[in-house]
């Protein structure tokens, strides 16, 4: 039996007991290669992952097909270090409690009403608002199609929370109070994409988004609206795509050594002896595995960085015997690499290599999913509901059933679409189309970069 690393990659019985530390964290590393999978199925391989639960979200990059991976991290304090896929952690799920600070102004998280009691509307003794009470609030929730052993979410015992614990203390209406729990927690998450884009040099225009968890596809639209990413996509299992991702995650053993050797003092002897001895133990370990010699992929890198920093970047070299006639595209790259994520680079400079690292991957077929029958005419939709927006206000929603929706079948928004596990809300002017295996592709009007060039402009 098999195991899922935080790394993204499953690795078997045997070596997951030798080396238990790679497991830390790999929950959320489901969801992301849930989502890499995703994204090859859609035609999508940069992509922004939101992964919305009950008390926090994970968001995460995914760039030519492949996720961004961290060599070092951290759990209740104590350093890891050992590869793990780069996920930024916020306290911002559904279960995610409003209050207001000392100085009058509204927070969301990270503390948690849990399962027990819950948010306001469970019925469970909570009398706190939660993000989920917001949503409940504002129409986006179905009272009567709830989760689990709930029979029904009590919609007057969310809004009596909002309206204590929240709108009259701040002299708000009760929607207002509700839509600004929203986009407080919307305002976090946002920041914490911006960590992992632009202030690492990405736009996030040139991303799709992936949003899933039980939450994630309720908050995508108006997150995809702030960041002026064009496409959302909502998994149909949303909210069980980590599981999915373990699915469709490959066998994955990671090699590195520290060899800090100066560009002037290259050992290509001593590097590829290296490589090979990594490419000896990952062979090893992927056939101990049950992995057929066709199937095993190797994948080195160099950590590269100017001499004297206290950082480096991992650039992907060839798979082969390295020589000094390789260096200068090596080279190249890094130097690329660092104006991209650092908005200079510094080609007068030496550079030295600290680690040379190896991924030994195991491709395996991965389980087909059904595909759907094409839809027949448009969508009819079960019901109606009013919804409220920002700007607009209550607008009369029509409620489409997920399991419903055939293949290729198109939706304008407003609507909601509720599934068995998560719910999507189509704001006003977002048309959303699904594919051949379900899942809801959504178009999000945003500004060109031209328009967004003007503005910029006429505001300075």
């Amino acid at each position: 039996w098999r195991v899922l690393q935080s790394n993204g990659g499953i690795v078997g019985a045997e070596q997951a007991r030798r080396l238990p530390v790679t497991l830390l964290l790999s929950g959320p590393a489901g969801g992301v290669a849930g989502a890499q999978f995703l994204g090859e199925l859609t035609g999508h391989r940069d992509l922004i992952t939101l992964d919305m639960g009950g008390t926090s979200c994970d968001v995460s990059l995914i760039q030519g097909g492949r996720p961004r991976l961290s060599s070092e991290g951290e759990i209740a304090g104590r350093p890891l270090r050992v590869p793990m896929i780069d996920i930024q952690t916020i306290g911002a799920g559904g279960g995610s409690i409003a209050w207001l600070d000392d100085g009058g102004a509204l927070r969301v998280g990270p503390r948690s009403a849990g399962a027990e009691p819950g948010p306001a509307s469970y019925g469970r003794g909570g009398r706190e608002p939660t993000v989920t009470d917001a949503q409940l609030a504002l129409g986006r929730l179905n009272p009567e199609r709830p989760l689990g052993d709930i029979p029904r979410l009590d919609v007057e015992a969310a809004r009596r929370a909002l309206h204590d614990e929240i709108a009259e203390p701040l002299g708000l209406s009760l929607e207002e109070a509700a839509l600004g729990v929203v986009e407080v927690a919307e305002a976090n998450m946002e920041r914490a994409i911006r960590v992992l884009t632009v202030e690492r040099g990405h736009d996030p225009r040139d991303f799709a988004l992936v949003a899933f968890g039980g939450a994630g596809p309720l908050h995508a639209g108006g997150l995809a609206e702030r960041l002026q990413i064009p496409t959302v996509i909502a998994p149909r299992a949303a909210g069980v795509l980590s599981a999915l991702g373990l699915l469709m995650a490959d066998l994955a053993h990671h090699f590195v050594r520290t060899v800090l050797l100066g560009e002037d003092a290259l050992d290509w002897a001593l590097i590829n002896r290296v490589f090979d001895e990594f490419r000896e133990e990952g062979r090893r370990r992927l056939l101990q595995d049950g992995l057929p010699e066709g199937q095993i992929l190797f994948a080195p890198s160099m950590d590269l960085r100017y001499r004297g920093q206290a950082f480096e970047l991992t650039i992907p070299v060839p798979n082969k015997p390295l020589g000094a006639g390789d260096w200068p595209g090596i080279v190249e790259r890094f130097h690329e690499e660092h104006e991209r994520a650092y908005g200079f680079s510094a080609p007068e400079e030496p550079l030295e290599v600290v680690n040379l690292r190896l991924v030994a991957l195991g491709r395996e077929a991965k389980p087909e999913l059904p595909r759907l029958p094409r839809a027949e005419g448009r969508p009819e939709p079960w019901g109606e509901r009013p919804v409220y927006f920002a700007e607009v206000g209550w607008l009369s929603c029509p409620l489409y059933d997920r399991d419903e929706l055939g293949a290729f079948a198109e939706l304008e928004g407003p609507a909601i679409v509720e599934g068995p596990d998560a719910t999507v809300v189509l704001h006003p002017g977002h048309r959303a189309r699904v594919d051949a295996y379900g899942n809801l592709i959504v178009s999000v009007p945003v500004p060109s970069r031209a328009q967004g060039q003007a503005k910029a402009e006429e505001v300075a």
